[in-house]
């Protein structure tokens, strides 16, 4: 081995995870809080490099929708309101044991297109996670209408990000080329559902599973023992 070869430590080793998501998913913020809990239980948690990448559950949603969520699920599923209640409470217990507060009677039925757009201004000016925690938390915890500019904009402010260059960057039509190139990437990969995330190209997970999952997988990812597929 020459002298000018650098072995590679295993506090060195930096593992990419790549996560298709949706901000109007309601698993997804779920999903988020537990692949954090599983990143932190991680020896090597400082070594993980969190990639957000664009999905749509309903890409013809009109940009505000005129009613409920439970109306809008119901329609969208064909299911009753008894049922869509049920499904509802279910989905806001599970968010409540991850430390989330879901106001499902104040949520903004909107079109994540936009929103999505903004995320990706975010991660280009290294505020991608902020921002992504930022629309989950206005549109499932803060009744905000995540499909109206100002308040996206508005969002993107308190984050310290230019307000004036984001409005410009969306109007010139900005990012929509990102945010197809995902749902692509998505549509080719075989991924129907979300939350999906790919742990260093080798290891999939669907869905918001328990924290544990997560990081048996880092772990295993991390030690080699899993092969890309």
């Amino acid at each position: 081995m020459s002298e000018n070869t650098a072995v590679q430590s295993p506090e060195d080793k930096r593992i990419r995870v790549d996560i298709f998501s949706d901000i109007a998913c309601p698993w997804c913020f779920i999903g988020k809080r537990r692949f954090e809990r599983g990143v932190e239980a991680f020896e090597y948690s400082q070594n993980v490099d969190v990639y957000w990448h664009s999905y749509q559950l309903d890409p013809s949603l009109p940009e505000n929708y005129d009613g409920s969520e439970a109306e809008y699920l119901s329609k969208m599923k064909g299911l009753g309101q008894e049922q869509v209640a049920q499904m509802l409470d279910h989905v806001t217990a599970q968010a409540a044991a991850e430390g989330l507060n879901y106001d499902f009677a104040n949520l903004k039925v909107a079109n994540s297109f936009t929103a999505l757009r903004v995320l990706e201004y975010a991660k280009k000016h290294g505020a991608g996670n902020e921002m992504k925690e930022a629309l989950l938390s206005a549109h499932f915890e803060k009744g905000l209408n995540t499909g109206d500019l100002e308040t996206l904009l508005e969002l993107a402010g308190t984050l310290g990000l230019d307000t004036v260059e984001l409005r410009a960057k969306l109007s010139s039509g900005s990012y929509v080329e990102e945010v197809n190139a995902d749902i692509v990437q998505a549509r080719e990969l075989g991924i129907s559902g979300v939350p999906f995330f790919i742990i260093d190209g080798k290891y999939g997970i669907s869905g918001a599973q328990p924290a544990e999952v997560f990081a048996n997988a880092l772990a295993q990812v991390h030690s080699g023992d899993v092969q890309a597929p």
